[in-house]
């Protein structure tokens, strides 16, 4: 692998050793041969970022949110740089005239918009840690977050105002002050004061530092700008402590990486911003897109008018998870079938024709101008018609969905990888490279990476396809887990952060993710999945023995395996004149439905996520056993042996069951 052109070989593998596992060699991208890119000079920190932007493109638009006149959408309205940072400015004085001070725990909770963007910088201004809440992560999420980081302050989007009052009382021993973006009802304002607690219109609170001037601390690389809670693959939520240092190391080398492949960012680009800031993902790339004073415009919190907000912003620059481009995909795939026969022979030979060149080496752009022109610029114009880059990242996305949209949407199409605790992007795959498909691409020149093997699961750093465990080092790496040291050790070790995917380096340097070591998935739609945590849970169900849940990321949904318990099973029988021996009762769909009915039950007891529901079931008489190669010795559940065993029932529940509306 060392002969090719997008890594370089730094440090050689070494051979297992004192019950240590073998380790790869280690590598970086060849876009760093000569060191990683160093920050800009002043760059110190994430206020700097955004002060240096307004000191260098003042009247650029920054951020821009559409219009609503008699209910009805209209343009983007914009504001610049400079009036950005005057009520950044302003926030910040407010916050600090309600005692909050440097090192200080900031709550933001709501869907991306303007004030979002302007809290976190205000936050980022004076020194505050800005701690994302958002409750994707199970009902007692929030309220676990604010009493965990100790937030003093929170601002919250207007209709999640009553979603905070939950976390009353528990919350309220470190929660003083909430802002909302918008209006507050006089209902909310006494309900807050009964507990002690000061809620503040919008409007409002930018008074509250009038004639107020607080000095703006110093600021360090070291300094945590952010805490970004990640689920746990049991229980409570993981606080990732992001640094200054990661966030400005990360956007130098993403702008490293853009130049050496000629798709530099600048003041002109246009971002929308619908991925939740919550997430390391849109947070990192919005922070780029502030670097370069380029703008970013918010939609109106509604997938459903996701593809109408983009029509009028035509952003330049798309970010997707898997899910999105799905439904894009499939969307495309119907217009076309609708279109009738000619339009649809036509649409296979201009596809055909193009993938073909572009399997050559041909440019996207050259590949087929004549195709791009008659036939795919309608899906361009889809997307609005000027995006260039649709990046995925968040979960894999299927390869022929990547390679249909490489051909027909007229622009680069990258998948990225990374996680909370590496600053997102990690790896990406590179424009006009068509042997990345499937893959996400070579590291981002900021990091080393290597493999580090996993004998239990047969795989081999050292092998001549190398396999193992992706282990990564760098600037842009997180801090540890707040108040979990005890975490931090588990996965950084000697400064290597250990991510816990599977990997497979491939010949020309990009990387394909493969499997998972621990048993904690995501599904299509980039929810984490912490299975063993959720059989726990069924597993209460009296009606059943065992349960094995499966899901991947190529599906939205779960289901499961489920030995019933015989007597639970046959008492429901012959309640329900469902008559039959045990083994016919499994067969029986009734039964199924019975089952699933019992989960359901159990899911909303323990407040389950949608996600975390199972949708389809199979019944196996026989209890998992040694015999079969299902259960270790100590009983615990061999998951790829499970698969491997009933991979023909999944199959068949995965096309059978109705998917959830997506």
């Amino acid at each position: 692998m060392a002969g090719n052109n997008f890594v370089i070989e730094v440090e050689k593998g070494k051979d297992a050793s004192d019950g240590q596992p073998s380790i790869g060699p280690v590598y970086r991208s060849s876009f760093a041969a000569n060191g990683f890119p160093a920050p800009i000079p002043g760059m110190e920190s994430c206020w700097d970022i955004f002060r240096m932007s307004v000191e260098k493109y003042p009247d650029n638009r920054m951020l821009g949110r559409r219009q609503i006149v008699d209910g009805k959408a209209g343009k983007y309205v914009w504001q610049t740089y400079r009036e950005v940072y005057d009520i950044v400015i302003k926030v910040g004085n407010s916050i600090r005239s309600c005692d909050v001070v440097e090192g200080g725990k900031c709550g933001i909770y709501g869907a991306n918009c303007p004030e979002w963007i302007i809290s976190m910088e205000a936050c980022n201004a004076h020194g505050l840690y800005c701690v994302p809440l958002y409750d994707t992560l199970g009902a007692g999420a929030v309220e676990f977050i604010i009493c965990h980081a100790e937030i003093s302050i929170a601002f919250v989007e207007e209709k999640k105002i009553n979603e905070l009052f939950k976390t009353f009382p528990a919350s309220t021993e470190h929660l003083k002050t909430i802002v909302s973006f918008g209006k507050v009802t006089p209902e909310q304002k006494a309900d807050a004061e009964k507990h002690g607690l000061k809620i503040y219109p919008w409007e409002e609170f930018l008074q509250l530092g009038e004639n107020k001037n607080y000095d703006l601390p110093v600021k360090k690389k070291t300094d945590i700008c952010t805490i970004m809670y990640t689920s746990g693959t049991t229980g409570d939520p993981k606080g990732v402590l992001i640094s200054n240092d990661s966030i400005v190391t990360l956007i130098a080398g993403v702008k490293r990486l853009l130049g050496s492949v000629n798709e530099q960012l600048t003041m002109k680009d246009v971002y929308i911003s619908y991925l939740p800031l919550a997430h390391i993902f849109d947070r990192v790339i919005e922070e780029l897109f502030i670097s370069h004073g380029a703008s970013i415009g918010f939609w109106r919190g509604d997938v459903k008018l996701l593809v109408e907000d983009i029509g009028e912003l035509k952003p330049s620059i798309f970010c997707a998870v898997p899910r999105v481009l799905d439904r894009i995909y499939s969307g495309l795939l119907q217009k076309i079938s609708a279109g009738g026969l000619l339009k649809k022979k036509m649409f296979d030979l201009a596809y055909t024709y193009k993938y073909y060149n572009m399997k050559k080496g041909r440019k996207h752009g050259e590949a087929s101008p004549i195709c791009d022109k008659i036939v795919f610029s309608k899906v361009k114009q889809g997307l609005g018609g000027n995006v260039r880059l649709i990046l995925s990242g968040a979960a894999p996305l299927s390869t022929h969905v990547e390679e249909f949209l490489r051909v027909v949407a007229c622009c680069h199409v990258l998948q990225g990888y990374g996680l909370t605790e590496s600053c997102a992007g990690s790896f990406v795959s590179l424009p006009n490279e068509l042997s990345m498909l499937g893959t996400v691409g070579p590291p981002v020149p900021n990091i080393d990476v290597r493999l580090e093997s996993v004998p239990e699961m047969n795989y081999d750093a050292l092998a001549s396809t190398p396999r193992g465990e992706i282990c990564i080092k760098g600037n842009t790496l997180f801090s540890g887990y707040y108040k979990r040291e005890d975490l931090t050790r588990e996965v950084l070790i000697d400064g290597w952060f250990h991510t816990g995917d599977i990997g497979e380096w491939q010949p020309n340097g990009s990387m394909k993710i493969i499997d998972r070591k621990k048993n904690i998935f995501k599904l299509s739609q980039g929810e984490y999945v912490a299975v063993e945590n959720l059989e726990n849970i069924y597993g209460l169900v009296s009606a059943i023995d065992s349960i094995w849940i499966y899901g991947n990321s190529f599906e939205s949904f779960l289901v499961a395996v489920v030995n019933p318990n015989k007597e639970a099973l046959e008492s429901w029988g012959a309640d329900n004149n469902v008559s039959g021996d045990f083994e016919s009762l499994c067969q029986n769909p009734k039964a199924k439905e019975f089952i699933l009915g019992e989960l359901a039950k159990t899911g909303k007891e323990k407040k389950l996520k949608g996600f975390e529901f199972i949708k389809a079931v199979h019944l196996d008489p026989m209890p998992f056993d040694m015999e079969r190669d299902l259960l270790t010795p100590t009983y615990k559940k061999k998951r790829p042996q499970l698969l491997k065993y009933y991979q023909s029932v999944i199959d068949e529940m995965y096309k059978s069951a109705s998917k959830p509306n997506a």
